[in-house]
């Protein structure tokens, strides 16, 4: 029987047919894959946005359209295609999750979210707060 609102319960099939939990231990193991994966969804992204970044912090002041013609001539293509298998592997894992959630399970989207949390915490805040020019020990009022 395929949910269409949130339900609790830890009888659950994620994903595949042969994905199902019927007991207490399974669901948490399978809330923990959900963790995981939505920890190291966020790693990826981090992971792309440095490579994208490069290795010069300066690169990432720089406007779009400068940093785009230094890139002509194949100067930057190992850096393009580890972009684009990580761009790959980020939307897939992406995907998979948003068809987790859409199991409409109530624990399988908490665990979810609560991964997003962490990884987002844990690998990209730092990132975000340089783009935005925001000193992280700035004191606000």
């Amino acid at each position: 029987m395929m949910h269409m609102t949130f339900y609790w319960s830890r009888q659950v099939t994620l994903l595949f047919s042969s994905w199902r939990t019927d007991s207490w231990p399974s669901y948490a193991l399978t809330l923990l894959a959900c963790v995981l994966a939505s920890v190291f969804y966020q790693y990826l992204e981090h992971a792309r946005y440095t490579v994208r970044r490069g290795e010069n912090p300066a690169a990432a002041e720089e406007p779009l359209l400068l940093r785009a013609n230094r890139c002509g001539g194949g100067k930057c293509s190992g850096r393009k295609i580890a972009g684009g298998v990580l761009f790959g592997l980020s939307s897939g894992l992406g995907y998979l999750l948003m068809l987790a959630i859409m199991s409409f399970n109530g624990g399988v989207f908490v665990a979810i979210v609560v991964g997003l949390v962490v990884g987002y915490l844990g690998f990209r805040s730092e990132d975000d707060d340089e783009i935005a020019g925001v000193n992280s020990t700035c004191a606000c009022a």
